[in-house]
């Protein structure tokens, strides 16, 4: 629960004029939490969220699997060998995004003000509804009731006045906590951590920090500013402000994309089979780059097809890989058009569209089989940089480089 001063001492200075009050709120070990729902005989052993095979790695373990060194991003085969007793549990993605629904609707339901960071975690700025619901910790406390009763599943709950020290009040209090810092302890208790703490220093960071003798935040804001910038740049700065517990960024309702995708419309109704997956190649480059520039990767591929008489049918796909490649996204997009068989009409437009979205950076990837696959990322990467600096005519595959029957460039917006 926390350094109880801390929390007995707050709840007033965090209620009083009209300070910010913001909760940083994730759930514990969500995909497995949400699997011992309907597998109780489970609880209290080591469990591990994944697809089974030496190329696959953890999605999600338990605190006890946790407890042998297992981690998220561990392949599974590693993870086997540190806890060999693990009960693994294939993934069921539908049922998390629809637990992540139901998840974010609770939330909505204290507050407009929530900003999604992930499907198990947001931060919410309760400030307006501490007149209605009562004081911080209060509002904290009814959020993980009914997190528990709604869901069956168990959330940490910080509370502070800036993002960046209720996110670190909430990976403090896990599992199943709340702390609540306030304003005046907010400084000391930052000073207590080590710089590792601070959003932006990682290991690597870390090692040029202590070279200078800095291993502590208090040690960060007590060096002058300009000595940080020699060593780390602008971010020096932005180290320093939030060694002081400095974080102005407001709590920003925004929306997950549920899905990113392209479509084109024919100048003339085509039955070439060549057109159509010179298109769909097409529609997979500019949809894999949206997903990249996003920061998303998508478990499930569609196809639309929308005929003469403007009929239209859409065929999915879940992989069991998440993509952002357009060749992995084609390749999917390509099997559904061959799976439709001869078609009785010419094709007006087409589309391709990545669904079921995640964020890369919380995304464990299963290791792919064909090393070709990482050669395709790579290189589509490279051509987000050259595409940036030269434009989007800079760089095409070979194959879009032969002459097409397309409506021209407004045609074919994302849908």
């Amino acid at each position: 629960m926390g350094p109880a001063g801390i929390d007995q001492s707050s709840a007033a200075r965090l209620t009083g004029g009209r300070r910010t009050c913001i909760m940083h709120v994730d759930m514990d070990a969500f995909f497995v939490s949400v699997e011992l729902r309907t597998r109780p005989e489970l609880r209290g052993k080591p469990v591990i969220v994944g697809f089974p095979g030496e190329r696959s790695v953890v999605l999600s373990g338990s605190y006890e699997a946790r407890a042998f060194g297992v981690k998220s991003a561990m392949p599974m085969a590693v993870a086997m060998r540190m806890c060999p007793q693990a009960v693994v549990i294939e993934p069921r993605h539908k049922l998390y995004y629809e637990v992540s629904g139901q998840l974010m609707g609770i939330f909505e339901s204290i507050t407009g003000l929530v900003e999604p960071l992930s499907v198990d975690e947001a931060f919410l700025d309760v400030t307006g509804a501490i007149r209605r619901l009562g004081p911080p910790r209060g509002i904290g406390e009814l959020v993980r009731r009914r997190v528990a009763a709604e869901l069956g599943i168990t959330a940490s709950v910080g509370i502070a006045e800036t993002k960046f020290v209720a996110k670190i009040a909430s990976t403090r209090c896990k599992p199943d906590g709340l702390l609540l810092i306030g304003p005046d302890e907010t400084v000391p208790y930052l000073h207590s951590l080590p710089v590792g703490a601070l959003w932006g220093v990682g290991a690597k960071t870390g090692e040029v920090l202590a070279k200078m003798g800095i291993r502590t935040v208090a040690d960060v804001a007590a060096t002058p500013v300009s000595s940080l910038k020699r060593v780390l740049g602008a971010a020096g700065e932005h180290v320093h402000r939030l060694a002081s517990g400095i974080d102005p960024r407001p709590v920003t309702p925004v929306r997950l994309e549920k899905s990113i995708g392209a479509e084109e419309t024919f100048a003339t109704d085509t039955n070439d089979d060549g057109l159509l997956r010179r298109e769909l190649l097409r529609l997979s480059h500019r949809t894999a780059s949206r997903l990249r520039s996003s920061g998303m990767v998508a478990r499930t591929v569609a196809l639309k097809l929308r005929f003469a008489d403007f009929s239209t049918i859409t065929r999915s796909r879940t992989v069991q890989t998440p993509v952002d490649s357009a060749q992995l996204i084609y390749g999917v997009a390509l099997q559904l058009l061959e799976s439709l068989g001869p078609r009785a009409m010419a094709v007006r437009l087409v589309g391709v569209r990545a669904e079921q979205l995640e964020e890369a950076a919380r995304t464990s990837l299963q290791l792919s089989i064909d090393r070709r696959d990482e050669n395709w990322r790579a290189a589509e990467q490279a051509l987000d940089q050259v595409t940036r600096k030269f434009g989007n005519q800079s760089v095409l595959p070979a194959r879009l480089m032969e002459p097409e029957n397309r409506a021209g460039d407004g045609a074919g917006q994302p849908a």
